[in-house]
């Protein structure tokens, strides 16, 4: 299993700046062969440029790689077609696919509209599905791929202003685990990075600046690169990575507590048990299915007595 990338197709959305940029030279670097997506609009989504893709591939070619540029938008259904579709026109297939396009339109959820939430949802959520739906049969098809989505601690933890945003950021996290679930047997493993990097889509974020200088977005990539990598046998993790540090980030279920199951409990016992289903003893990772710890509680009524 390597982690060199030779013979294989990656498709970088939103990559010609910032994170995108980043993960699209080390991923070149590593010897994939790669599509520089960027509808080069401003940050909050408006207007086109195609001159940002353009400087990435040309940084490629310079470099010695191979890469090509695309110019589609991940917030429609064709454009993600239209994404996928150049990586099986210029190099005949598709193995990586780095879900990184985004968009801010931050407000108060008091002051925010319904247009700036569709907006974002459109390039984050949308784009994720979108693309990756356009590249999903492929992959099965080959027996091969790796699916990577970012994330954002504005959807895991939280941030005031991002309601839009940080939803649609959790929303991926919902899918990356359905899909890690059914792209397993055919070798397609989905992964997420939820990263801390100086761009201009955290400059007004109220980062202390000795803080932000540390975020380079190349501190990010060599998460994404492994995550990308043959030697990657993991799926439906998510991978924190800011400033030269990297952690892995999991949801957790308590210990709690089991009523009869025959009756309904009262709101009286919730309320007398609520310090036991909150606390943090005995907590447990959880795992993929939907069941969660219901079957552990349940198997504790039928322990024998003493």
């Amino acid at each position: 299993m390597t982690l060199r990338l030779e013979g294989r197709v990656a498709v970088v959305t939103g990559a010609g700046a910032g994170l995108g940029r980043a993960h699209a030279l080390l991923l070149a670097k590593q010897g994939a062969k790669v599509v520089v997506n960027d509808l080069g609009s401003t940050m909050d989504g408006k207007g086109e440029n195609m001159a940002a893709a353009d400087r990435v591939v040309d940084e490629i070619r310079d470099a010695g790689g191979e890469a090509v540029a695309n110019y589609d938008s991940v917030a429609t259904k064709e454009g993600g077609e239209a994404i996928v579709a150049a990586a099986l026109h210029a190099f005949g297939r598709i193995d990586v696919l780095v879900n990184n396009a985004g968009i801010l339109r931050d407000k108060s959820f008091a002051k925010t509209n319904l247009d700036d939430f569709r907006a974002v949802f459109d390039v984050h959520y949308w784009g994720g599905v979108f693309c990756t739906r356009a590249a999903w049969n492929p992959m099965l098809e080959q027996g091969y791929g790796r699916v990577i989505f970012t994330t954002s601690v504005a959807g895991t933890s939280g941030n005031f202003g991002q309601a839009n945003y940080g939803s649609a950021k959790e929303g991926l996290l919902g899918l990356m685990r359905t899909l890690a679930i059914e792209g397993a047997k055919k070798n397609v493993l989905v992964n997420a990075v939820s990263p801390g990097a100086r761009s201009r889509m955290t400059e007004n974020l109220g980062i202390p600046e000795d803080y932000l200088a540390m975020l380079d977005p190349a501190h990010v990539s060599p998460a994404v690169a492994y995550l990308a990598s043959e030697a990657c046998a993991d799926t439906g993790v998510i991978v924190t990575a800011a400033a030269g540090g990297f952690g892995r980030l999991h949801y957790f279920e308590s210990q709690g507590v089991q009523f009869d199951p025959h009756g309904p409990a009262s709101v009286e016992q919730v309320a007398d048990a609520w310090g036991r289903i909150t606390a943090f003893e005995g907590m447990k990772p959880s795992e993929f299915g939907a069941s969660g710890r219901t079957q552990d509680r349940l198997a504790t009524l039928k322990r024998p007595a003493g």
